[in-house]
């Protein structure tokens, strides 16, 4: 299994440890949130693989990940959003925040997670260990959605629609509109 980045809170590193075992203990470690939108200001949503260790059949934001050790947010996050949805854009990140929440297979996600967002109208390619469908969603019938079917969406992305809705919409309202 891999490896994520064990991290304070304030973002300094502070060890590595595998995955599995940083989501069994919940302990805090770096992470990031992919939002990749069209030119119309629609998301691109995709629904996690049933086979995931956690949360496998919910619908989520375009990538999420951890980067590896040695690897930078950036880097990672371009590397995920290709092997996840066979796509490449330029993004660029517009805040962090962390979380702590409880998961399936008690296992719990604590993470610092950098958002970032991207713009493409490219059909994405996915691999389905990772992704088994995609859709395009204006952000407002998404926020209404998750709000109605709560249990269809990751917890992660919850959070960020219902909590930093407003750090991410007018990022993409003004430079997609």
């Amino acid at each position: 299994m891999s490896k994520v980045i064990l991290v304070d809170e304030s973002d300094r590193e502070i060890g590595e440890m595998d995955k599995l075992e940083a989501h069994v203990n919940g302990l805090l470690h770096r992470a990031f949130s992919v939002f990749l939108f069209n030119p119309e200001g629609k998301l691109l949503m995709q629904r996690r693989a049933f086979g995931k260790y956690h949360s496998g059949g919910l619908w989520t934001n375009t990538c999420c990940s951890h980067p590896a050790p040695g690897e930078s947010i950036e880097e990672a996050a371009h590397r995920r959003l290709d092997e996840e949805m066979g796509l490449t854009c330029d993004l660029k990140k517009v805040f962090s925040f962390i979380y702590k929440a409880k998961l399936d297979h008690d296992l719990t996600e604590y993470e610092l997670d950098h958002v970032l967002i991207g713009f493409s109208d490219d059909t994405p390619h996915l691999d389905p260990e990772e992704a088994i469908a995609f859709k395009w969603m204006s952000f407002e019938d998404l926020k209404k959605d998750v709000r109605n079917n709560p249990d269809n969406y990751t917890v992660w992305f919850r959070l960020l629609i219902n909590e930093h809705f407003d750090e991410i919409y007018p990022k993409i309202a003004h430079e997609s509109l």
